[in-house]
């Protein structure tokens, strides 16, 4: 376990032990009077620290984008502390029966969403309590506490109130304190909602955060939220639908601990709801994680959020202050707390219980495909320390993911086994599972993930045993070895080619790229494939070096090649083989894009490609000099019917006209479509106006028949346009919603067939279904010397898309 500290980043004098300071003695001002930057909160913890060595540890877990520390405090009585990490192995050893622990852990997380920022603030009164007040319910509990996962977001926030706040402080809504701008501070630094990647650790918060987490599996987990500032507080039981993995004991334990907290809101005459709108069932949450990890996982939401201020007229006339509303969030910590330290015998019998019985209908899930996709897979299950074999030559029957239907599929050893006779074997189950079962189509967010289709792999579920073996890493070697070929050539089918590509480009190496398919030495090489000729680099310093030095990096295989004479397809100096140059781009950002949208194409340059580009503000887009960039991205959005004007349009037709290459998201395809000399046309649909009188309180089920909750389909792909390069069919898209286009009059490269609207998992309306049949997914339009690319669904999708990336990197470099 790392090694816990005391003291982290500032060095404060030490103070004589006696009677702690509350948060208020200590900051200075009365907590709720304002909010408390980042940086004084984590001087209030290493302050509770120091004061309280023996009751109390601090650890930095992690460091944000923004340099700022991620903090775990641990606390507990001072004969646990001195036991912590024995406490820590015997509370894991139970997972296996193998011991019989006596103290229970609950985590409470604070802050996932920036301007949710009560939290924070009610974090340091509830850990003042514990260690002061309510000390005796640390008998047999060991206390996380996070006090802020989302630091980046909460301090954008608090530094945006602190600006345009009045002073005294406005409670009217229409005030500008009430209002923040475009990037909320919601999201992490890349604009990702920190809530929705416990799954598939997309960001380095969830990475650093899961790593602890894994280490404590807790028994009680608990996520503290806000919502609108009209609606009272929410906390548990959650609403319908409950993943049908989550056991008996965890939906009763939430309602034990949902009464518990009603005793104490009733007592104040504070309003809550229960049961409503904050689901069981997407596995990416801060409350279904924990819970598929065996523990009762939960999210609490106070009203509020980033409008609430430090004080809010709300529509029934009364005034919700920041104080009110840390007394709330502290109200449900303690009472979690109380109930989790009255029934440690009780949580650790069930989660125990949690982790041996199993009765899987899918024991295995067995994954063919791409090895860079299969090694992509491998490193997010390591994270989430599920294990996995590798096949042997042996061919299984079970449910096949390409036809959702009963089917065969041969492993080998190549293959990749995940097994749900685990550990973690609920939580593979739920990642892999090819449909969840739905108890409610009214969900709060997607309902597939399945990770095949996610990741483009093809694969079975099988009910039967399946012989496997233990999976070793590969022991390849890269590099390019013969320094003095005529040049070297690259396959092209996964995100990891175009890291590689990428680097390259960076380095000012010229890259070409076959839009034929060739043979060279008896070796097939399909469209997209990377040729790259030292003639070509010849006057590149260190041209082989940086290759090699490429090579290994992304562990990517080089094939040397003697001469451009191929014995069939196009010769490498044929016009059917393009030269790749270094590419200027630009993303629109503001007003007309999601943050959320632009955050992932933003990250994917980033972290992901390592790609430079350049951003556009849309207040000066209007001024901006189009020629200068090669690539212009419009995110997903919703603003795009008013931004893109007539002018605007006739800018960007005129740039792609002249060469330029626009690829548009989502709502900018919307935006485009209203406009003259796109190609593009929504699809002409004929609602059913069968007049079907329905009462009043059948209008949300009315409302979903037209909604597409995250659900898969099933497309069809021509693997001859450049848009999809690297793909075979078929491509799995994940769709949020109805948009509908109809197909191009060319370059459809993705669409989905007739007969291809029912999803193979996740919840479609019947009236979404009848709307996006036959309609386009991805497709390219020629306009003058330019290309226009539209993507009506998300391949980049909260990052966790694995498959839909090498669709936008082809949209980048392959269209020309």
């Amino acid at each position: 376990m790392k090694k816990l500290v005391h003291a982290l980043l500032f060095i404060l004098p030490l103070a004589l032990i006696g009677q702690l300071k509350s948060p208020s003695e200590f900051l200075g001002y009365e907590l709720g009077t304002q909010f408390t930057r980042h940086h004084q909160v984590v001087d209030y913890y290493q302050y509770l620290a120091q004061q309280e060595p023996k009751r109390m540890q601090l650890m930095q877990y992690g460091e944000t984008n923004e340099r700022r520390p991620l903090l775990l405090a641990y606390i507990s009585t001072e004969s646990n502390m001195k036991n912590l990490e024995e406490i820590r192995k015997v509370h894991l050893k139970n997972i296996h029966g193998e011991a019989a622990p006596n103290k229970a852990i609950v985590w409470l997380s604070y802050n996932v969403h920036g301007n949710e920022s009560v939290s924070t603030e009610a974090s340091m009164q509830t850990i003042y309590e514990l260690l002061t007040n309510k000390k005796d319910y640390l008998e047999d509990l060991v206390i996380i506490m996070d006090p802020c996962i989302n630091p980046d977001g909460r301090d954008r926030y608090v530094n945006w109130y602190n600006q345009y706040k009045n002073s005294p402080f406005n409670v009217d809504p229409n005030s500008k304190e009430h209002h923040e701008g475009w990037w909320s501070g919601r999201s992490n630094h890349y604009m990702f909602d920190l809530n929705r990647d416990w799954a598939w650790l997309t960001q380095v918060e969830s990475r650093h955060r899961l790593k602890q987490y894994n280490k404590w599996l807790p028994h009680v987990h608990v996520d503290f939220h806000e919502q609108g500032v009209d609606n009272p507080y929410y906390f548990a039981p959650a609403a319908e639908p409950y993943h049908e993995v989550i056991t008996d004991f965890q939906r009763d334990f939430q309602e034990t601990i949902g009464k518990n907290h009603a005793k104490y809101f009733d007592a104040n005459g504070w309003f809550y709801f229960t049961k409503e709108r904050f689901d069981l069932l997407y596995p990416s949450y801060g409350d279904t994680y924990p819970t598929y990890n065996g523990g009762i996982g939960m999210t609490y939401e106070q009203g509020g959020s980033g409008r609430a201020g430090l004080g809010i007229i709300n529509r029934i006339g009364d005034t919700l202050t920041l104080k009110d509303r840390i007394a709330h969030h502290h109200t449900t910590g303690l009472s979690t707390v109380e109930v989790a330290s009255k029934n440690v015998e009780k949580l650790n019998t069930e989660f125990r219980k949690f982790y041996s019985q199993k009765n899987f209908t899918h024991q295995n899930f067995i994954l063919n495909g791409n090895t860079d996709k299969l090694e992509a897979l491998a490193n997010l299950l390591d994270q989430h320390q599920i294990k996995y074999d590798k096949g042997t030559n042996a061919s299984y029957k079970g449910f096949y993911y390409a036809t959702s239907k009963t089917g065969t599929l041969r492993a080998s050893e190549n293959s990749l086994i995940v097994s749900t006779d685990q550990t973690r074997g609920s939580l593979a189950k739920v990642l892999f599972e090819p449909k969840a079962m739905l108890s409610d189509s009214v969900t709060y967010d997607i309902t597939a993930w399945s990770l095949p289709y996610a990741y483009g792999l093809d694969a079975l579920a099988t009910e039967s045993n399946v012989q496997k073996t233990t999976f070793q890493p590969s022991n390849s070697t890269y590099g390019i070895g013969d320094t003095n070929s005529y040049g070297y050539l690259a396959d092209w089918n996964s995100m990891k080619d175009a890291k590689f590509l990428a680097e390259l480009l960076n380095h000012k190496i010229r890259v070409r790229y076959a839009q034929k398919p060739f043979s060279l030495d008896g070796v097939n090489y399909d469209r997209g494939s990377l040729i790259i000729i030292s003639a070509d680099n010849k006057n590149v310093p260190d041209f082989t070096q940086i290759l090699d030095r490429a090579s290994k990096k992304f562990a990517k295989s080089l094939t040397p090649a003697n001469t451009g004479f191929v014995e069939s397809g196009k010769d490498f100096g044929s016009s059917y083989v393009e030269v790749l140059q270094e590419l200027k781009i630009a993303v629109l950002s503001g007003e007309p894009a999601s943050t959320l949208r632009f955050g992932e194409i933003w990250h994917f340059f980033e972290q992901q490609l390592n790609y430079p580009i350049t951003v556009l503000d849309e207040s000066y887009f209007n001024r901006v000099d189009l020629s200068k960039y090669d690539i212009l991205i419009l995110p997903d959005g919703w603003g795009y019917y008013s931004f893109i004007t007539e002018k605007v349009a006739q800018k960007i037709k005129d740039w792609v006209s002249n060469g330029g290459k626009l690829i548009a998201m989502g709502g900018a395809v919307d935006g485009l479509a209203k406009q003259k000399g796109f190609g593009v046309k929504e699809k002409e649909y004929q609602r059913d106006s069968t007049v079907n009188l329905q009462a009043f309180d059948t209008s949300e089920r009315e409302y979903i028949k037209s909604t597409i909750s995250g659900a898969i389909f099933k497309t069809t792909v021509d693997t001859t346009n450049p848009l999809a390069y690297g793909y075979e069919e078929p491509y799995f898209t994940l769709k949020l919603g109805d948009r509908s286009y109809e197909y191009l009059d060319g370059g459809n490269a993705v669409y989905l067939a007739e007969g291809q609207n029912i999803p193979v998992s996740g919840f479609a309306g019947s009236e979404a279904k009848k709307k996006i049949a036959e309609t386009l997914i991805f497709g390219t339009e020629r306009m003058g010397r330019g290309h226009v690319i539209y993507m009506i669904d998300n391949p980049l999708f909260r990052g966790f898309w694995e498959n839909g990336k090498l669709f936008f990197a082809n949209a980048l470099f392959m269209v020309n």
